[in-house]
């Protein structure tokens, strides 16, 4: 049988397997009576309020992955999923259950309380700054899947991730050394790309004092592999014209691949790649605590430089003389009988990217008056954020024109303040938070792209979102065994200060956009039963508004004679609408605990960037309304603890999804279409296994099974430009020498599968790490 199918069956069976298993007299890892219903780590309280699946993750988890990125830590949890395309990408975007892969504002991401979610826009290109955090400095990740709490805003509509970083806890010195390596194959692209991670830091913390500081500095350096691949325009009159183009040879047929837009299956050649990648992070954090008795603050500040270049693209074309062939001024080349066209000054492009952020926030926390009052505030700025290539390769090489892309002023602030009090069967909390999103954008031509000197405006974009929401919530008791939990949120949203500035003939043309304000009303409820035999049952109800963001209203361009360009932005998106439910059961067998989950999300008009007719009967790519999305599902999560055999844990679930496109009168062709990038199923599994006191063994398993590319569910393919089936199998082993000294050697993708989001994902990387605490 064939790995990629065998690979679901086995999850399947090894589910049955934990759900059969014999009940036995001895302690589990059961939630007790009523209490939070939370799949993972026991020993730590969960810090975002658990509505719905919640997971909770710690070092146990930890010590079962090859973390090169922060993100890395969660890659196993149940029906959840980040698109992390190569060690160090800084576009890794979580999803949900049914959350596209590129519908980043749909999920809320935060650091110790701080908000770090990037909702700038909603794409791939506004993931969470998960730079801000090493792997090495989580101590617990939290995700809460959907918004059925009052406490966040609309934009949880996906689900919820918090991470706690570790507190100055003693005196003691850390290290961390990681290298990598990922021999790497892909049509003419044969190489081995190498990298490593280095982190060292300090915590002071004398007993008996209420101080504590934790500092901490990281550098990681990559080179991924190429993100994406040449491909030359068609022409109809020039693909029947063998003689129109320079001959050449080397191309690479991919027959599999996306055919060209209105051809009846005409696929184009691959004939170069984009350049490796080669990444740089440097991260440094100091976190200051400050705990008397019932009273704690903390102040946390974090800066992370990041660079990216992609200064080596590669041709696979060759020229008559057997020469690299990167293009020439006819414009065309002829392969195998048909010509196409390779304009020299947009293929086989150089870049440099920067991007620095930093973070920086407050959180106090103590008694006032009877009630325990929270309050943080948090900025998180982008001090630089520019990207510069150049017009073709041979500008790149020689110090040519180029294009520069600047963003600043850009960041955002956020600030929460939450008071709680128990007043007989009842807990009361309430409270208000606000965020203010704010960017501007410039893209300039230039005379020289890496000084990026003789600069000519070509477009501007800029603007500003605020949201202030108030909620409060009341969790009563209605005896020993059942919890209902009744909320409401109310939410006051505006965007202003929105415009754009493009080229108009011989000058310049603003275009400005009216301010805009909504309000949304959220209730939420859910109830919470602990019945005989361990059962533990949940249902959950909410409604959810996630308002547009700044890219989605704002950020695009101008025609040439200085109009609206409708193929761009819509500055009047309607807030997208969700009805949540969701129920669970959980139950512990012996050492095995079963959580059973089903789910449904209708969404009214939902935002999403796709091909369709405009208000005015014109077909644009744009982002727009779809009028009614719709996902349902059931997922099946087991624990199993010291079981079969003693020094054994298992973690594995499966989810089954169903998501639509329930109606689009933009785009009639997608209604009862299975959403883009949602797999029907999706397996994730991690075995850990303490061999001996010393010696622990892991095996890891996510399985994603194959989705529509598009809308339409007309793009369904397994190679570059789909999104396709993934199988990954990852081993690791971890040894402590010492009680201070540790080192791991890994694999990832052990079985070499080509998987790919419309970029492609890694293949074998191998990983050894090692690390010491004093």
């Amino acid at each position: 049988m064939n790995i990629r199918y065998r690979a679901p069956l086995s999850a399947l069976v090894l589910l049955s397997a934990l759900a059969a298993a014999p009940a036995a007299a001895q302690d589990t890892s059961a939630d007790s009576g009523r209490d939070i219903l939370v799949v993972g780590q026991k020993g730590a309280p969960i810090t975002i309020e658990p509505r719905g699946l919640s997971v909770s993750l710690g070092d146990d988890q930890f010590a079962g992955v090859n973390a090169f990125n922060t993100e890395d830590l969660i890659k196993y949890a149940p029906d959840f999923f980040v698109r992390t395309r190569f060690i160090g990408d800084n576009n890794a975007v979580p999803g949900f259950r049914g959350t596209h892969s590129t519908q980043s504002a749909r999920s809320l991401v935060m650091v110790d309380g701080f908000v770090v979610s990037n909702f700038l826009g909603n794409s791939f290109s506004y993931p969470p700054a998960w730079g801000i955090v090493s792997p090495s400095e989580v101590a617990q990740f939290d995700v809460v899947y959907g918004p059925y709490s009052a406490h966040y805003p609309g934009n949880s509509m996906g689900g919820i991730v918090n991470i706690t970083t570790r507190a100055p806890t003693e005196t003691s010195a850390f290290a961390t050394l990681q290298g990598f390596a990922q021999p790497y194959r892909q049509y003419g692209t044969r190489d081995t790309y190498y990298g490593y991670a280095a982190e060292t830091g300090f915590a002071l913390k004398q007993a008996g004092s209420p101080w504590g500081l934790r500092v901490s500095f990281r550098r990681l350096e990559n080179t991924g592999q190429p993100q994406q691949f040449y491909l030359p325009g068609y022409s109809p009159a020039l693909y029947a014209d063998p003689a129109a183009g320079t001959p050449v040879t080397g191309a690479i047929i991919d027959r599999a691949g996306v055919p060209v837009s209105g051809t009846d299956g005409i696929v184009a050649p691959v004939v170069g790649d984009y350049s490796p990648v080669e990444t740089r992070h440097d991260q440094a954090r100091a976190q200051l605590r400050y705990d008397r008795g019932a009273f704690h603050a903390e102040a946390l500040v974090a800066y992370w430089w990041n660079r990216e270049k992609t200064l080596h693209p590669q041709t696979y074309l060759r020229d008559g003389k057997g020469d690299p062939f990167y293009g020439n001024a006819v414009r065309a080349i002829s392969i195998n009988g048909h010509s196409w066209t390779l304009d020299p000054a947009s293929t086989f492009r150089l870049g440099i990217a920067d991007k620095d952020e930093w973070l920086a926030g407050v959180r106090l926390e103590g008694p006032v008056a009877g009630f325990t009052v929270r309050a943080n505030l948090s900025t998180l700025r982008f001090a630089d954020q520019t990207s510069r290539t150049s017009n073709g390769w041979r500008a790149g090489i020689t110090g040519g024109a180029g294009q520069r892309t600047d963003q600043g002023p850009t960041g955002w602030y956020t600030g929460d303040l939450t008071v709680t009090r128990s007043f007989g069967a009842h807990d009361i909390a309430f409270g208000v938070n606000s965020n203010l999103y704010e960017t501007d954008q410039r893209v300039v031509d230039t005379a020289d792209w890496r000084a990026t000197t003789g600069g000519a405006l070509r477009t501007r974009t800029f603007g500003r979102t605020r949201t202030i929401g108030a909620f409060v919530e009341d969790a009563i008791d209605l005896g020993p065994e059942t919890l209902l939990t009744l909320g409401a949120r109310h939410d006051w949203w505006r965007a202003y200060d929105g415009g754009l500035t493009g080229r108009a003939g011989a000058g310049y043309a603003t275009q400005l956009y009216a301010a805009r304000a909504q309000s949304a009303f959220s209730p939420k409820f859910s109830l919470r039963h602990a019945f005989a035999g361990d059962w533990v049952a949940e249902l959950s109800l909410a409604t959810a508004t996630r308002f547009p963001t700044v890219g989605e209203l704002f950020q695009g361009s101008l025609d040439g004679d200085g109009s609206f360009n409708e193929d761009s932005f819509d500055p009047d998106l309607k807030p997208e609408k969700s009805r949540d439910a969701n129920l669970l059961l959980r139950h512990a067998i012996g050492p095995v605990t079963l959580t059973g989950s089903v789910f449904y999300q209708r969404v009214k008009d939902a935002i999403f960037s796709f091909i369709g007719f405009n208000q005015n009967g014109v077909s644009t790519s744009s982002f727009k309304n779809i009028d009614a999305t719709r996902q349902y599902g059931a997922e099946l999560i087991a624990e199993a603890r010291d079981w079969p055999v003693e020094g054994l844990d298992i973690d594995a679930n499966a989810a089954w999804i169903d998501a639509i496109t329930a109606t689009n009168h933009a785009d009639p062709a997608s209604e009862g279409v299975q959403f883009p990038r949602i797999p029907r199923w999706r397996l994730n599994g991690n075995l850990r296994w303490r061999v001996s006191p010393t010696l622990q063994g892991v095996v890891g398993l996510r399985y994603a099974s194959r989705p529509n590319t598009d809308l339409d569910g007309l793009l369904r393919g397994d190679t570059y430009g789909y999104t396709s089936e993934l199988f990954a199998l990852d081993l690791k082993a971890n040894l402590d020498v010492t009680d201070r000294l540790r080192i791991s050697g890994g694999v990832n993708n052990l079985t070499n599968d080509r998987a790919w989001v419309y970029h492609p994902y890694p293949q074998r990387t191998f990983v050894v790490e090692a690390g010491v605490k004093l």
